[in-house]
């Protein structure tokens, strides 16, 4: 899971200078005006060999009686919150203010790594003026200057330094078996599911949807074998979700889910499938995790009307006609065997990896079958196929070129590579690469 750095500070010191510097790509609107920024902004970064997320925030003014200004510091809290190292942006060409102090007691009781970098210290010359800053009981405070590129490298190692060592996915299913994280809509029956399968009350239940707001991760042994369960908070469409703790849930379901190798999508039978459900399918493949949908809550509706469900499920969430669908009822225990039964099968084929040998004999047949079709009066040659990666599959063709290939034979490969090899559960993507001649 990428680590997410939050940049905090009053408005006006360079916040979003400083993201667009960071992240490379003017994403955030930089003005000279107090409060520009106001919701938070989340973007991919890279520092010293580490990738992570970067999190830009509104100007912090706790002083502020403006509803804006609460939101805005709403927002603050919520950052730091989720952040694994926060970025406490000053302004090394002033004096501090009241804002300043007010932000640095904050993240003092926040418990997380912090760097005080001073901005807007263009030149050599400006260090001297930062020492006003050191009156805020700071033992260091980095000089930086986000417009210029001023002190970046000694930054980022500073970032880095306080991120916690990188551990891959695979480590944590040869540890204690696959972390599988249950994502849905609110009252979908995600916390019945998990202490279902943790055989006592490990999450808490209610009929009111929005119960569970941390993510809780419960170690269990089924029929011998080790698995991690994490129960999230329910997610709802995005115009519903509400400021503050709800905001803050569904941001740590969304990790939870990164750090998963298997996501279980809870949906309600007893209610249709909805688009929201789509969406949350749609988080999941994104991320490349490996996918089980479960239809919970079949107790609640008669026998005869279970094929509907399910087909109205499989409608729904159509855009991945290969995830397996288990129907199960987490009160009564009706197809939880099953259930997990898949998922384990699901994390395995999260790690496969094929040889490559195997492989392009498989693809041998693969192209005497059917040929790329032609594109401008020519035809695109495919060279071979390898896995560059497991933990999602991730496979490389190296074509001739690769802009020719169509899309309707993309998935035609993705497809016999997925009934070949077993690849039931987890997203096949396929990168089409032209080979580059070298020339003597």
């Amino acid at each position: 899971m990428k680590p997410i750095v939050a940049i905090v500070g009053r408005p006006n010191v360079g916040k979003s200078t400083l993201f667009n510097r960071l992240t490379q790509r003017p994403l955030a609107i930089v003005f000279d005006e107090p409060g520009i920024t106001r919701d938070r902004h989340y973007a991919d970064a890279h520092m010293h060999g580490r990738d992570l997320v970067l999190v830009d925030t509104g100007g912090f003014d706790p002083e502020s009686d403006d509803p804006m200004g609460i939101g805005i510091a709403n927002h603050v809290r919520a950052a730091i919150t989720e952040a694994d190292v926060v970025l406490m942006v000053l302004d090394g060409s002033a004096p501090p203010t009241e804002a300043d102090r007010q932000a640095i007691r904050l993240l003092r009781h926040s418990n997380k790594p912090v760097i005080y970098v001073g901005n807007k210290v263009d030149r050599p010359i400006g260090d001297t003026l930062m020492l006003e800053l050191y009156e805020l009981g700071i033992s260091r405070i980095l000089p930086v200057s986000a417009l210029h590129g001023r002190g970046m490298a000694e930054m980022m190692a500073a970032v880095v330094a306080e991120m916690a060592p990188h551990v891959a996915v695979t480590e944590a299913i040869e540890g204690g078996g696959p972390r599988v994280a249950f994502v849905g809509r609110p009252n979908a029956g995600k916390s019945s599911l998990l202490n279902h399968l943790a055989g006592g009350e490990r999450s808490l239940v209610d009929d009111r949807p929005g119960t569970t707001r941390d993510p809780v991760d419960c170690p269990i042994t089924y029929q011998g074998s080790p698995f991690l369960l994490v129960d999230t908070a329910g997610m709802r469409r995005r115009a519903r979700v509400e400021e503050g703790v709800e905001s803050a849930s569904v941001i740590r379901s969304i990790r939870a889910m990164e750090r998963a190798e298997v996501a279980v999508l809870v949906c309600d039978a007893s209610a249709e499938v909805a688009e929201q459900d789509a969406r949350l399918l749609g988080l999941c493949l994104d991320r490349g995790r490996a996918l089980v949908i479960a239809l919970n809550k079949v107790d609640l509706i008669n026998s005869a009307t279970r094929k509907k469900v399910e087909a109205q499920a499989r409608d729904a969430l159509r855009f991945a006609p290969w995830a397996p669908v288990v129907v199960i009822s987490a009160k009564t225990g009706l197809g939880v065997p099953k259930l997990m039964a898949t998922i384990t099968k699901a994390a395995k084929e999260f790690t496969l990896r094929i040889p490559t040998g195997e492989l392009n004999r498989f693809f041998d047949k693969v192209l005497a079958t059917r040929q790329p079709p032609t594109s401008g009066g020519k035809a695109p040659r495919i060279y071979y196929l390898t896995q560059a990666q497991s933990a999602p599959p991730v496979f490389v063709a190296m074509t001739s070129a690769p802009d020719s290939v169509a899309e309707s034979y993309r998935r035609f490969v993705s497809n016999q590579i997925r009934q070949e090899f077993g690849f039931e559960a987890v997203p096949v993507l396929i990168r089409w690469r032209a080979r580059r001649r070298t020339t003597r």
